[in-house]
């Protein structure tokens, strides 16, 4: 993975984060990554975080269907370090520790 992708990934919480929300297929991209999670309140099955411009993070929530669409898009801009992980929790209903 890439640098900012396993800032990113720490910064969510590492392993912990990955056993509590069933993320996987994780996927680095230039300037973020890009995972599956599991099953949750608002039914998203895919979410994208990517660093942008300002330094800040752009996050997308979607529901990808078997064709690869994606339906019921959720995104939230220029978010900072410290609210990925409350964003998240409060987005999906899951928690990333215990």
């Amino acid at each position: 993975m890439s640098d900012v992708a396993n800032e990113i990934y720490r910064q969510l919480g590492g392993n912990r984060f990955r056993v509590m929300t069933g993320a996987k297929n994780m996927v680095s991209t230039e300037n973020g990554i890009r995972m599956r999670i599991g099953r949750n309140k608002t039914n998203a099955n895919f979410m994208e975080i990517v660093l942008n411009e300002s330094d800040l993070y752009d996050i997308t929530f979607a529901k990808v269907t078997r064709n690869f669409e994606m339906k019921s898009v959720k995104t939230y801009d220029n978010v900072y370090n410290d609210m990925l992980v409350s964003l998240f929790e409060s987005h999906t209903g899951m928690y990333t520790s215990l």
